[in-house]
């Protein structure tokens, strides 16, 4: 199997330079020409600037060189593969391929990132063995956070480069790989662009405002929040215009070109460089007012802003208590109001055209579905919904009394009976084996034992797994008791365990309700009692008989951070956010989050070390400031994670990495470890220089009060308590210390202020 270490990006345009960081961000080196050195430096800067981020950690974009066309083209040379990223032009693209194949190694992987232009039409000219390595390579934007990435081969390619480049998307990537046909748009942007007119049309209806139909297709159909108005602002109506005119020009059939047409409304939106977020507005724009700023709606009637309003949709209202998606859509669809007749209008075609196009575009509907979930961020795909509302309600929605071929072929091998006739039984399956492990331990066997909060899985080959699967996988007494029981479970009868799920947040942390109610009404021993008990089931981890691996992906927050920080060993997905973010809720880190970071910083301090305090500093920054990792990689910088963990880049191989991880640790003859009782301490040396900080931020204003209250506390358990001098302490006092400080600031008013506001707006308070 071919491998890439190293890759050229050609182009440092906005898609060009985030491919680069992204493939700085799996560890490759990186080449990205343009025309000359300062342009491509240019564009380099230019993604630094980005936000979201497309690089990992600041220092990633170390591993990017720069250059032009015309002095380091013969760089190339030295690089496993080449994706081409300059303007969406067949002439400008035909001309740089002329100029990179002299330059090509023999065993080198082309590609293009072009959205829409045939890809076998690119390398017309090339030589045979170019042609051979030759394919399409689809990234959507951000490329760093979309996962869909479209490899298009054409005829001509070898099914070996075909596998190479799969693999490469998959395991170093970290991206959900569609193999698509060579047709205009291939799948995400062909599908995606159908739906988005669709929208559009019953806008210049007039019927419609802006946020009534970003409220339609947003979250409610499982749709990002974005929805289509704001996305399209953050896309560009510039490229929005660019996609449709490629399949209006490229498109066979009359009627379906036809059918890509955009309204005037876009035409004259472009003309007047109202093309979205990088132009400073587009269907929608911000105003700064005396007190900050508000956010204006394109009113496509008068072409001028009006203040934004709120949507009243009361369908929508109703089915926000529905949590199954596909139970929501349908509901929504079949629903007798302006909802369900919009979606009827927009929806039912846009499914039917989807099922139409299918064969000539993918490979299987199930490559559709992937495409629409990992490109667009759908919950459900086409097909999915498709079955999720019924055949027979979406073609009688879309007046098919003619349906596509591939429901006349599903009637002719369905059983008969209501409801019978069905694109798949169940979700979409695993794009490999390997992938996806727990939902397939799930759906293998038994659940080993389960209560509201958390579940027991048996994962294989020895291996036990910890589900949480509370809302946010927020930890509350049924999580904690699923964890002990996880550890006993695992010391009895597997040779590990392994802690994650396949949410999107690992977990946000506690549950702050309950500690907010129990504090209400003066239950300390309660809330005592609720500490002891996760300081005990986080301490399990620790010390199991069997090594328990943790594998956190998206949020690990407050306790989800803690449950990572105990872990014999982390296995992270790459888009991990780790954090003690408890200042924010007027708290300290309870479940052992002080005492470790203490214990990992100073660790790092040399033997006999006079003065502990830069050590100690490190950690009062972490958890004083509330710091969270922008990345796994992030995470190892900030001291959240050990050399030793690992990374994935592929959500999807989180699990199966982790289990191979503790597999090998038990194939290893893993030990426990014990319990330290030489955790270094400053004492009240360190305890005075920590409060000395605490005070001038006071002084100078940069904190409140309780602010200033919660640091000396801090300090207090990181100098280890009231301690003369530097010494040593056990494990067990910090874990005390922590408990003690943690009760006496849920009595203080102002931190069940801040708790109570964390829980209304989910955001921290400064008070």
């Amino acid at each position: 199997m071919q491998r890439i270490h190293s890759t050229a990006v050609l182009g440092a345009g906005v898609m060009g330079a985030q491919i680069a960081a992204h493939a700085a961000n799996a560890g490759l080196s990186v080449l990205l020409l343009d025309l000359d050195t300062a342009t491509a430096r240019e564009g380099l800067k230019r993604a630094r600037r980005l936000k979201p981020d497309p690089f990992f950690t600041p220092e990633t974009a170390g591993r990017i060189a720069v250059g032009g066309f015309d002095a380091d083209l013969g760089r190339i040379a030295g690089c496993d593969w080449i994706v081409e990223a300059v303007v969406e032009r067949l002439d400008v693209k035909q001309a740089l391929l002329a100029r990179v194949e002299p330059h090509r190694a023999a065993h080198a992987i082309v590609s293009s990132n072009t959205s829409g232009i045939p890809i076998a039409s690119l390398a017309a000219g090339r030589g045979e063995a170019f042609r051979r390595h030759w394919l399409g390579t689809h990234f959507f934007n951000p490329p760093r956070y979309l996962p869909l990435l479209e490899v298009i081969p054409t005829a001509e390619t070898d099914r070996d480069v075909v596998d190479a480049m799969v693999r490469f998307g998959d395991r170093a990537l970290g991206k959900g790989v569609v193999v698509a046909k060579d047709t205009p748009n291939f799948i995400g942007n062909r599908i995606g662009m159908f739906g988005v007119l669709r929208v559009l049309e019953q806008l210049a209806g007039g019927a419609w405002t802006i946020e009534e139909l970003d409220a339609l297709t947003g979250p409610a159909i499982g749709r990002p929040r974005s929805a289509t108005f704001r996305t399209l602002d953050l896309a560009g109506l510039d490229v929005l215009a660019h996609v449709a005119a490629n399949l209006a020009e490229r498109l066979d059939d009359a009627d379906e070109r036809a059918s890509f047409t955009l309204p005037p409304l876009v035409a004259d939106m472009v003309e007047r460089g109202w093309i979205g977020s990088k132009a400073g507005g587009g269907f929608y724009r911000k105003r700064k007012t005396g007190g900050g700023s508000e956010i204006l709606t394109l009113d496509p009637h008068e072409m001028d802003y009006r203040p934004r309003r709120s949507p009243q949709l009361p369908a929508l209202d109703a089915a926000s208590a529905i949590d199954d998606p596909g139970e929501r859509i349908r509901t929504l669809f079949r629903g007798r109001d302006r909802a369900g007749e919009f979606l009827r209008a927009t929806l039912a075609p846009t499914l039917v055209y989807t099922a139409e196009a299918a064969p000539a575009i993918a490979h299987s509907i199930d490559d559709v579905d992937r495409a629409m979930r990992w490109g667009f961020g759908w919950e459900l795909g086409p097909f999915e919904i498709w079955d999720a509302i019924g055949i027979d309600a979406v073609l009688e929605a879309a007046g098919r009394p003619d349906p596509p071929a591939l429901v006349r072929e599903l009637r002719r091998s369905a059983p008969s009976g209501p409801g019978a006739v069905r694109f798949r039984k169940g979700a979409v399956p695993p794009r490999a084996p390997d992938l996806q492990l727990l939902r397939r331990a799930k759906d293998e066997r038994p659940t080993v034992k389960e209560n509201a909060g958390a579940s027991l899985v048996d994962l294989g080959d020895g291996v036990l797994g910890l589900e949480f699967h509370s809302k946010m996988n927020a930890i509350g007494g049924d999580t904690v008791a699923m964890m002990q029981a996880g550890v006993d479970e695992a010391s009895r009868h597997f040779a590990a365990l392994v802690v994650g799920n396949d949410a999107p947040a690992f977990s946000a942390g506690a549950n702050l309700m309950l500690l907010l109610l129990e504090a209400q009404e003066e239950n300390w021993d309660e809330i005592d009692l609720m500490v002891r008990t996760f300081q005990s089931a986080v301490l399990g981890l620790r010390y199991a008989g069997v090594p328990v691996v943790v594998a956190p992906a998206g949020l690990a927050l407050g306790g989800g951070c803690e449950i990572v920080l105990h872990a014999d060993r982390v296995q992270a997905a790459a888009e991990t956010y780790l954090g003690q973010v408890e200042v924010g809720a007027g708290l300290i880190p309870a479940g052992g989050g002080t005492k470790e970071l203490l214990s990992r910083f100073t660790a790092r301090a040399p033997a006999g070390a006079a003065d502990l305090l830069p050590y100690v500093q490190q950690a009062f920054e972490l958890i004083g400031f509330g710091k969270t990792s922008t990345s796994a990689a992030d995470a190892r910088r900030l001291g959240l994670l050990r050399d030793t963990d690992g990374m994935t880049m592929n959500r999807e191989r989180l699990l199966a990495d982790a289990k191979a991880v503790a597999l090998g640790m038990a194939r290893a003859g893993y030990q426990p470890p014990a319990p330290p009782d030489d955790i270094p301490v400053g004492g009240a040396g360190v305890r005075a220089a920590l409060d000395l900080g605490v005070h001038l931020a006071w002084r100078g204003g940069r904190i409140s009060d309780h602010d200033a209250r919660i640091g000396r506390t801090l300090s207090r358990i990181l100098a280890g308590g009231d301690l003369p001098h530097a010494t040593t302490v056990s494990e067990r006092r910090l874990l005390d210390l922590e408990r003690e400080a943690f009760l006496s600031l849920c009595g203080e008013p102002k931190t069940q202020e801040r708790i109570a506001h964390v829980l209304k707006t989910g955001k921290p308070l400064r008070n």
